[in-house]
C-alpha cells in the first residue's frame, strides 16, 4: 500500500514536471513522462492507460517503447518555440550575460534536438 502511494505521488509530480517542460524548454518532458508512466504503470495500471491515450503526454510514451524517433513536427515546432522563448528572455532580461549563457543554451539544445532519431514515417 505504501508503495502504491509513494508510486503515485512520484508519478504526478514527474508528470508536473513534464507538463511543464512543454512550455519550458530548458525543463525535459520526455524524461519525466516516462518515469510518470513507469510510476503509473506498477501503482495504477488505469492511470498509465489514460496517460498513454493522452494528447498531449502519449506521444511521448508511444514514441519511446516503441523506439520510433521525433516526428519532423515535433522536431520544427521543439526548435521554433526554444529560440521564440529564448528571444523572448533575451528581451527582458537586457544583460549581455545573460545572452550568452541562452544562446549557449539554446545551441546546446538545438543540438541535441537535431540529433535525436527521426521519426521515419512521419
Amino acid at each position: 500500500m505504501v508503495k502504491k502511494v509513494v508510486l503515485l505521488a512520484l508519478g504526478f509530480i514527474a508528470l508536473g514536471f513534464g507538463g511543464v517542460g512543454i512550455f519550458i524548454p530548458l525543463l525535459p518532458t520526455t524524461p519525466f513522462v516516462i518515469c510518470a508512466a513507469a510510476c503509473f504503470s506498477i501503482a495504477n495500471p488505469s492511470l498509465y492507460r489514460k496517460l498513454e491515450k493522452s494528447r498531449y503526454f502519449g506521444e511521448y510514451i508511444r514514441n519511446y517503447r516503441e523506439k520510433t524517433g521525433i516526428s519532423k513536427r515535433a522536431r520544427v515546432g521543439g526548435l521554433v518555440f526554444l529560440w521564440l522563448t529564448l528571444a523572448i528572455s533575451a528581451l527582458v532580461f537586457r544583460r549581455p550575460l545573460v545572452w550568452i549563457i541562452l544562446a549557449v543554451v539554446g545551441i546546446a539544445v538545438s543540438i541535441h534536438i537535431l540529433l535525436l532519431r527521426a521519426s521515419p514515417n512521419r
